[in-house]
């Protein structure tokens, strides 16, 4: 008994060990430090990063991965939320040669306003890893790369390829703004404290020139299409609620371009769809639920008025969509069959 006491009161000090400087790590801000020399090594040569560079690190921690890139950059700017880390940062690189090449910015980097940065290097606290991937993706100038430690999961959807478990809209989202490619593994024994989960290093390239959409409608007419990713394209498109939903917008985009068709000539400007129609209870996941529950009866589908019912699978059908999946669909074939709609009249936001 004395024994068993003694190793879980020696492990319950070592789950709050603090660092050699005095810092204990906050697992639920997601700090979670790199401790091996060698993949900081790897994750550094893997960026390949140029000695014009100004590298924009986020979440640097005590600086382990700091020190290499300042070894190889002109810059590192570094973004850190935690005021602890900022002092250890500072005290770290005080009075070395690389002090002068070090920008520290305290403050939360979905918050701030990013500098301008060639290339990114960042282990993150992951619960921020989609907006922040959105928020690189939106940034300009557009920068060269950015090499991120993901969770390991969240890591392969980026990644993931038509047919693959994990393909999901977050996929085809992120490859609509940029190519993505899997680096490395990385073992949860490689961090202190180490996480509950392995995660892995992505290189991602935005798209140059950038693929030109209107991203709320983008956004919507994915929502609709993985609202069950396995079912056949016909099927979802089929649903009352679908079908009502792009009714009303069809019917609201109608109704201004005829009332203002003639001061929109004399403007020379475009349409902005995202302020129109709603797409409320549209949010649905592509995960977890079984599809089956999405199946719509013929006689609930034929409530809906057939004229436009049929206006929406004759698209589908134009581009001999209505038997596909979305979860084999190819990036260029979303875009495809939403330049249909979108020629029919049907938008999606």
């Amino acid at each position: 008994m004395a024994g068993g006491k003694a190793r879980k009161e020696k492990a319950k000090a070592q789950q709050h060990m603090p660092y050699q400087g005095g810092i204990s790590f906050h697992k639920s801000k997601g700090q979670h430090i790199l401790k091996n020399p060698l993949l900081v090594d790897s994750i550094v040569q893997k960026s390949g990063v140029k000695p014009t560079d100004v590298v924009l690190e986020i979440g640097p921690g005590t600086g382990n991965l700091t020190k290499k890139l300042l070894e190889v950059a002109k810059k590192v700017v570094a973004v850190e939320i935690d005021p602890r880390m900022v002092l250890e940062l500072q005290r770290r690189f005080q009075g070395t040669p690389h002090s002068n090449r070090l920008t520290v910015i305290q403050g939360d980097v979905l918050k701030t306003d990013l500098p301008y940065f060639d290339i990114c290097v960042a282990n993150i606290p992951y619960q921020i890893s989609s907006p922040l991937t959105f928020k690189l993706l939106n940034h300009q100038p557009v920068f060269r790369a950015a090499i991120i430690m993901f969770q390991r999961e969240f890591a392969m959807r980026l990644v993931a390829q038509p047919s693959d478990k994990l393909y999901c809209r977050l996929t085809v989202n992120t490859q609509l703004h940029a190519r993505v490619f899997h680096l490395l593994k990385v073992g949860r024994n490689n961090f202190r404290p180490p996480p509950k989960v392995d995660s892995s290093v992505v290189r991602i390239e935005p798209r140059k020139p950038r693929i030109e959409v209107n991203q709320k409608e983008w956004e919507g007419f994915l929502r609709i299409c993985f609202n069950r990713k396995n079912k056949t394209l016909g099927s979802i498109f089929r649903q009352k609620s679908v079908i009502s939903l792009l009714e009303k917008n069809y019917r609201t985009v109608r109704a201004l371009q005829l009332g203002q068709e003639d001061s929109l000539k004399e403007a020379d400007t475009k349409i902005d769809f995202a302020s129109f129609g709603d797409d409320q209870g549209m949010e649905m996941d592509d995960d977890g639920a079984d599809d089956d529950e999405m199946e719509v009866e013929d006689g609930e589908a034929d409530e809906v008025q057939s004229e436009f019912k049929d206006k929406v699978l004759d698209v589908l059908k134009e581009g001999d969509f209505e038997e596909k999946r979305s979860s084999k669909l190819t990036l260029q074939e979303f875009l495809y069959l939403l330049s249909l709609f979108n020629k029919a009249g049907i938008h999606f936001s």
